[in-house]
C-alpha cells in the first residue's frame, strides 16, 4: 500500500549560496540540479526530482535562540548498509557529526549545515522490530553502535545517496497542544508519541514520525520572517484535489500537494 503522507522537499533560507551548495554537494553528496536568480535546487542523484531548494539572501540574519522552526530536516536512506557507507565517506570529507543515537525505530547521524540548519540522515529498522511499551511506540535515545553500522557499509557507489528520500521534519513549536490539532486536522497525523511534556511524535499510516515537535530549549516566539532557516516545507497527501499553502500557528510555510499518479 501507498503510504497517504510524504515529505516531499524542504526550501531553507541561506546566508551565502555557493558555500552552501559547495557543503551540500561536497560533504553530503546532494546532486545540483539548476541553479537560477540566487536560489539552487539539489537531489539524491542524478536524474531525480530535487527535494532541497536553497535561496540566498546575504543580508538574512540567525533566529532568536527562542524561536520557532527548523529544529532539523531528516533523510532517510534505503538500508543500513547505505547509511554506513554515507557515514565513512562523509568522515572522509571533513563533515563535523554534532551527535549519533540509536532510537530504537531508527540509527541516526545529526550535522549542522553551514547556516546551523539541522539535519539528520537515518535508516529505519524493520517495523517488526520497533520497541513498544504498554502498546504503545517506545523511542529511545541511546549510542549508536558506530563500528558496526561503519562495517555493514557498502562499498561507494555511483551516488551516494541514491535511493534515500526526506523521512520526516522537526520543528521547535510555541504550543505543543496547538500544534499537534494543526498537523491532525491539515496532514491527517496522529500522535504517535509524547516525550515527557517537552516534545511530541505524530505521523500517518503507523508510521514512528513524519513530524517531531518540541519546546527544548525554551520556545517562546513564532518563527520570524526573513531569517535563515526553513522558508517552506512541502508534503504530499493522498485524497486532496488541490495544494493548499498553509501556515502552522508559529508561522511556519507549509505546502500541502495532491499525490502524484503512480
Amino acid at each position: 500500500m501507498s503510504p497517504s503522507l510524504q515529505l516531499r522537499s524542504v526550501h531553507l533560507r541561506v546566508a551565502n549560496l555557493e558555500r552552501s551548495v559547495k557543503f551540500y554537494r561536497d560533504q553530503l553528496g546532494f546532486a545540483p540540479v539548476s541553479s537560477v536568480h540566487g536560489s539552487a535546487a539539489l537531489s539524491t542523484s542524478g536524474g531525480t526530482p530535487p527535494l532541497l531548494t536553497l535561496t540566498e539572501d546575504t543580508s538574512a540574519q540567525l533566529a532568536p535562540p527562542d524561536a520557532a522552526g527548523l529544529f532539523h530536516a531528516a533523510l532517510l536512506l534505503p538500508s543500513r548498509a547505505a547509511l554506513g557507507s554515507w557515514l565513512r565517506n562523509t568522515a572522509n570529507a571533513g563533515v563535523k557529526f554534532d551527535g549519533f543515537s540509536d532510537h530504537g525505530v531508527s540509527e541516526a547521524i545529526y550535522l549542522s549545515d553551514p547556516d546551523g540548519n539541522g539535519v539528520e540522515f537515518y535508516a529505519d529498522r524493520p517495523r517488526d522490530a520497533w520497541p513498544f511499551q504498554d502498546g504503545q511506540l517506545a523511542m529511545g535515545t541511546e549510542p549508536l553502535a558506530l563500528p558496526d553500522l561503519l562495517a555493514a557499509g557498502a562499498s561507494k557507489g555511483n551516488s551516494l545517496l541514491s535511493g534515500a528520500k526526506w523521512g520526516h521534519l522537526h520543528l521547535r513549536v510555541t504550543s505543543l497542544d496547538r500544534s499537534q490539532q494543526f498537523y491532525k486536522s491539515s496532514l491527517g497525523m496522529e500522535l504517535m508519541q509524547k516525550y515527557g511534556d517537552s516534545a511530541r511524535f505524530l505521523a500517518a499510516d503507523g508510521y514512528h514520525h513524519h513530524l517531531g515537535i518540541n519546546r527544548w530549549g525554551g520556545v517562546r516566539q513564532p518563527q520570524p520572517s526573513g531569517r535563515v532557516g526553513l522558508v517552506e516545507a512541502v508534503f504530499e497527501r493522498a485524497g486532496i484535489g488541490d495544494e493548499r499553502y498553509l501556515r502552522d500557528p508559529d508561522g511556519i510555510a507549509v505546502r500541502v500537494v495532491p499525490e502524484k499518479e503512480k
